[in-house]
């Protein structure tokens, strides 16, 4: 049987924690530094989950599942005395991570019980249902599967997580990322750890405000960990610094008029992955945009002493 991951190979990261390769994408499903690590900077703290008690909803939408470590971060860092009710769903592709993850007991012994019987529900029966919400996974090609969700789905969060744009450009096209964007309530959040000129041209297209999300202080090496895209609210406007966040640097517009800021097109939603990145070469090809060459010279040569 061919699994659309490929073969799977189980990684220790350097915090501790679980993550997985897939032979297929020829990519990790998080960085070296560590999974949880990396749900907490660029998924759990931009998110400012105390906004919402319970007077509140908080629609979820989780896009590429994976092991299911940002959905659970987030429910585990929800307010305690008063969380909201949680309508969630989750759009991935192949349930073996999750059942890894649930078979891998330090995994386990991360959550709290509800949460961890939440991640049992999707597992067994690709739903749950508690007193505290419910939850529904949607398995498949996460481009027909988000259509298959109604547009008055409007939601506060969406967590984007597929392998990164140069190995699987269907889930970072035009096309995807406007119908995200689409689904975000006014003043909702779409986070990814991706920090792509191409993406962050898309989502700015799409209409919502951008900050580059900060680096872990013991890993500053890199200039973003991703990047933060919120659909504008006139009378709650998303401040240029906030926890994690900051705005774009100079450096970082300047990046969305190079070549890297050409997107990654698929008009019908079913294209493959090297149709799509043809598509991209040609259109790089033919563009009068600065090479992203000539970008990175004349930063590193503002940065020389």
């Amino acid at each position: 049987m061919t699994h659309p991951l490929g073969q799977l190979r189980a990684l220790e990261t350097a915090d501790g924690s679980l993550s997985l390769h897939s032979d297929h994408f020829d990519e990790a499903f998080h960085s070296s530094a560590g999974a949880l690590e990396e749900t907490e900077t660029k998924f759990v703290r931009p998110a400012e989950l105390g906004r919402f008690s319970q007077t509140s909803e908080l629609k979820l939408l989780d896009v590429c599942f994976g092991l299911g470590y940002n959905s659970a971060a987030v429910m585990a860092a929800l307010p305690p005395t008063s969380p909201p009710w949680v309508q969630w769903w989750g759009l991935d592709v192949d349930p073996r991570p999750l059942a890894l993850a649930l078979n891998h007991q330090p995994f386990c012994d991360l959550w709290p019980s509800d949460v961890l019987q939440r991640l049992e529900q999707l597992h067994k029966s690709s739903s749950w249902r508690d007193k505290g919400g419910q939850g529904t996974m949607l398995w498949g090609d996460a481009r027909q599967n988000l259509k298959a969700l109604s547009s008055r789905c409007q939601m506060d969060l969406i967590l984007l997580d597929a392998f990164s744009p140069g190995r699987c450009p269907q889930l970072w096209s035009e096309e995807f990322l406007g119908a995200l964007a689409s689904r975000l309530a006014p003043g909702g959040r779409l986070l990814t750890y991706c920090r792509a000129a191409a993406v962050r041209s898309s989502l700015r297209r799409a209409g919502l405000t951008l900050r580059s999300l900060r680096p872990a202080t013991q890993h500053r090496i890199g200039w973003s960990a991703g990047t933060l895209a919120v659909k504008p609210l006139a009378s709650d406007p998303l401040a240029k610094e906030g926890p994690g966040w900051t705005a774009l640097s100079a450096m970082e517009e300047e990046h969305l008029n190079t070549r890297a800021s050409v997107p990654y097109r698929d008009p019908e939603g079913v294209d493959q992955a090297e149709s799509i990145q043809q598509r991209r070469r040609l259109e790089q090809q033919c563009c009068d945009l600065e090479s992203t060459s000539a970008w990175q010279r004349r930063w590193m040569m503002n940065k020389t002493p």
